[in-house]
């Protein structure tokens, strides 16, 4: 069946009132008939029928077992995180969201889990990466800001036999691009904020769990620490998901447009966007993704903060502003702005240049955002000159 149609019909019909729409059961607690018996809700931080549908909905749309929804994108990783023990050590990406990174080094170091970077778009690096210690393998693919692509079919098999738990964060891609569970992933985390959501008006996560054993532990996690989404924008992700097909259908293809566009400009350097033949993993994101997807990412010549910053407040399509995957095209400097937090030296080492700049390319149309582009370049360029002069 093809996934506009699935996704379409795996929303149910309100069983109650034969609505078409998912209800939002904006309620507390439930009356409950005698003590424990119930029709399957007590209380709204254990279960909601409108959260219910969302995560049955990312669990089939993933192929995993079960799906659980949080807070935030971060909430979800906390939860995954979680999962571990003091004395654990976690094997990530060194492109990794400056979020994760401020949660990994700066919140679960100092309980005593560990953790090690390393370029996971290197199989060879990944395999002899993984120590006594190592419990879970953490990707991002493609990974933000520098569009990396591991190759996840490999690193699961290298997990399953070290018996390691191997988590891929698939919000640049969406289900709909690439299924993580079906080339050996035993968790994918999402910002439902983004792709899944996508129109920039909610915070949301999202866990998808392989097996039952791993979806009974997040389940008692989410219950346990309280992080959930509530009633109201669980129904906005599960009406962004309903055209999601067509949203990242038509981002990819302007990315692409886009993206090639970049490559022939005098003023860009290196233009990250695996849909490129000249990017270092094409034949990977080739073989695991149905499309190349939204984002591009691109240095430039004069590789400075200066040069960068100058570039991203001359655009009038692309808003300048953190988060992506929404209907209106976004760009950031990922430096100054979603990976701050990072120390400058580990995040040059990671690629993440101080002229790299991300956008995220939205639902206008391409040429439109080329024209804006070109304006942009042309602007910063006169905009230099003249600070050059004073």
């Amino acid at each position: 069946m093809n996934i506009n149609t699935q996704i379409l019909h795996s929303i149910p019909v309100d069983a109650l009132t034969g609505a078409i729409s998912v209800p939002i059961y904006q309620t507390s607690t439930y009356v409950q008939e005698a003590p424990g018996v119930n029709k399957g809700f007590d209380y709204a931080r254990s279960n909601n029928p409108t959260r219910l549908v969302l995560e049955n909905l990312i669990a089939k749309l993933e192929h995993g077992h079960s799906g659980y929804a949080f807070a935030s994108g971060l909430a979800a990783i906390d939860a995954v995180v979680k999962l571990l023990k003091s004395g654990d050590e976690i094997l990530a990406i060194d492109d990794l969201y400056g979020g994760a990174f401020r949660l990994f080094t700066h919140v679960y170091a100092k309980f005593g889990i560990k953790i090690r970077y390393v370029d996971t778009a290197d199989t060879a690096a990944v395999a002899a990466a993984i120590g006594p210690d190592t419990r879970l393998i953490w990707l991002e693919s493609p990974s933000n800001p520098t569009l990396k692509i591991s190759d996840i079919a490999a690193i699961g098999k290298l997990a399953k036999a070290r018996n390691v738990l191997f988590c891929v964060d698939n919000t640049f891609a969406s289900p709909v691009i690439q299924q993580p569970i079906l080339l050996g992933a035993d968790l994918v985390v999402h910002s439902a904020t983004k792709y899944l959501g996508g129109h920039s008006d909610l915070i949301a996560g999202l866990v998808v769990c392989a097996c039952q054993e791993l979806g009974e532990q997040i389940k008692f996690i989410q219950n346990a620490s309280g992080g959930i989404l509530a009633p109201f924008d669980c129904f906005l992700v599960i009406r962004g998901i309903e055209t999601l097909p067509l949203r990242v259908r038509q981002h990819s293809e302007s990315a692409l447009l886009i993206a090639r566009w970049l490559q022939k400009q005098p003023e860009v350097q290196e233009v990250y966007y695996p849909g490129l033949e000249s990017h270092r993993n094409h034949a990977v994101a080739a073989t695991q993704q149905l499309y190349f997807g939204g984002i591009i990412s691109f240095t430039l010549r004069e590789d400075t903060e200066e040069t960068a910053v100058r570039l991203v407040t001359s655009t009038r399509l692309f808003k300048l502003a953190e988060s992506l995957g929404g209907a209106k095209s976004l760009c950031c400097h990922p430096a100054q702005m979603t990976h701050k937090s990072i120390p400058v030296e580990k995040r040059r080492a990671a690629g993440v240049a101080d002229s790299l700049i991300r956008l995220s390319v939205g639902l206008e149309d391409a040429h439109d955002l080329i024209a804006d582009l070109a304006d942009a370049f042309a602007l910063a360029a006169v905009s230099g000159d003249v600070l050059e002069q004073a």
